[in-house]
């Protein structure tokens, strides 16, 4: 079967960006800066780089440069999984019978099944250069700490892991490959911190949630001598880092000529997400180009669709800095389903002013009908993809079947940001019925963003 397009769209070594690609230098409106929790003013390079990694910290305030150059032995080891495929979904599109053209860009190539490698060896390398001993995070669903855990044992550095309660318990293999890489994985809350101990006192017998394992992993790299906190998503230099992943998919659509005209990913803290689309929104800031571009969220988690656009503690134990963000509140804590590591109370300030200011839009999908298009297209495709993933794939087969009913021949990207093969507990819950649809009520989320904290 001859194709004027291959499945697969393979990129060289050579072709691995050089440079990372910063979003924030092209927006008119700039993200609203960190606050100081204690004084309410704009946080400083001085005072962040008591939590993180100094350089980390450069590319976190760096709202001028619009390309990072990406230092060498960053680059070497992308090429062990780099550059992915972007790859046209032929045999979904007939299964759909739509005049939809359907690619999407692959990260789940490398042993920690997802995208999240691309940021995590960028930060262990900023932190072996500055001579830590080690570095510490949360997890969530555990594809982040599994990235983190490979990077610090490339460089030698002690990786301590807060994984969220409810996926500790979940997911025991995931767990495993960090033990495996040498990191220390504790389930969050713990009673091993202050706040740990305090989150506990304060919601008794809870799964856990982003926040709280933020919050416990923050206080050890603050009480610890030559360790800094590091982190999957949210701030402004994770983005940065998967920059990567847009910037081959444009090149790879380049390669075929091909310009897509809708772009769907997955959104809990907006890492994958603001890496998929990084130059795509850069052609749209500048006025270049025009893109459809769609954050899909859980419903039981809905930060962008149900959330107020305010400042926030980007923790459950309020000892982070003020983040400006599309927010459900600190204190909301996600009801423990399998949407994977979507279960962030808030969204990337960057993200979040990109929608606020209308260059972007967003939508939910239910836990069923996820797991459902997960089935669809592992039968189809014949990848199992993770659950995060799973929201992005709902909405391009939905979005393909508005083609079909159309007639419109629209070329749809998304991100398949990883494999679900330690998600397999979500899956069998699915597959036996068990699966719920959580969704949040109007009055519980107006009693955590009541919470919020009072900017002058």
């Amino acid at each position: 079967m001859s194709q004027e397009i291959p499945y697969k769209i393979y990129l060289d070594e050579k072709d691995i960006p050089a440079s990372w690609y910063n979003m924030r230098a092209d927006m008119k409106n700039k993200p609203a800066p960190l606050l100081n929790p204690g004084t309410g003013r704009p946080m400083t390079a001085q005072e962040l780089s008591g939590v993180f990694c100094e350089e980390l910290v450069k590319q976190e305030l760096n709202e001028t440069d619009a390309y990072i150059e990406i230092p060498g032995d960053i680059r070497d080891f992308y090429k062990m999984y780099r550059p992915s495929p972007l790859v046209r979904a032929y045999c979904l599109e007939k299964k759909l019978d739509t005049p939809a053209k359907i690619y999407y860009k692959f990260e789940g190539n490398n042993t920690s099944g997802s995208h999240k490698l691309n940021s995590a060896i960028a930060q262990a390398y900023y932190a072996k250069q500055q001579g830590l001993k080690g570095v510490t995070t949360e997890t969530g669903a555990g594809q982040w700490g599994t990235a983190l855990s490979m990077a610090c044992a490339y460089f030698d550095l002690d990786c301590k892991v807060f994984m969220v309660k409810v996926s500790y318990e979940q997911k025991p293999f995931r767990r495993e490959v960090m033990r495996t890489y040498g990191a220390s994985v504790t389930p969050s809350p713990s009673e091993t911190t202050e706040v740990g101990r305090k989150i506990l006192a304060a919601h008794p017998g809870t799964t856990g949630s982003l926040g709280c394992a933020i919050s416990e992993a923050v206080e050890v790299a603050t009480h610890n001598e030559g360790y800094r906190y590091v982190l999957g998503s949210v701030l402004n230099q994770v983005l940065l880092h998967q920059s990567v992943i847009g910037l081959e998919a444009k090149a790879a659509f380049d390669k075929i000529g091909v310009k897509p005209d809708m772009i769907i990913g997955c959104a809990g803290g907006g890492s994958n997400l603001g890496g998929l689309i990084a130059p795509f929104m850069g052609e749209k800031l500048r006025g270049e180009a025009d893109y459809r571009i769609i954050a899909v969220e859980p419903a039981s988690c809905p930060s962008f669709t149900r959330g107020t656009y305010a400042y926030d503690f980007c923790d459950t134990g309020m000892i982070c800095p003020l983040a400006k963000m599309y927010t459900l509140g600190s204190d909301f804590i996600p009801a423990p389903n399998h949407a994977g590591g979507l279960r962030f109370h808030g969204m990337s300030s960057t993200l979040s002013q990109l929608y606020h200011d209308g260059y972007m839009e967003a939508t939910t999908a239910r836990q069923t009908d996820v797991f459902e298009a997960a089935e669809y297209f592992a039968r189809v495709e014949g990848i199992l993809p993770a659950p995060e993933s799973s929201h992005a794939i709902r909405v391009a087969i939905d979005e393909a079947k508005k083609c079909k009913e159309t007639g419109e021949e629209k070329t749809i990207l998304f991100g398949l940001t990883g494999t679900g093969y330690f998600d397999l507990v979500a899956y069998e819950k699915y597959n036996n019925g068990e699966m719920d649809d959580y969704i949040p009520t109007d009055e519980e989320l107006a009693a955590s963003i009541a919470k919020l904290p009072k900017i002058n």
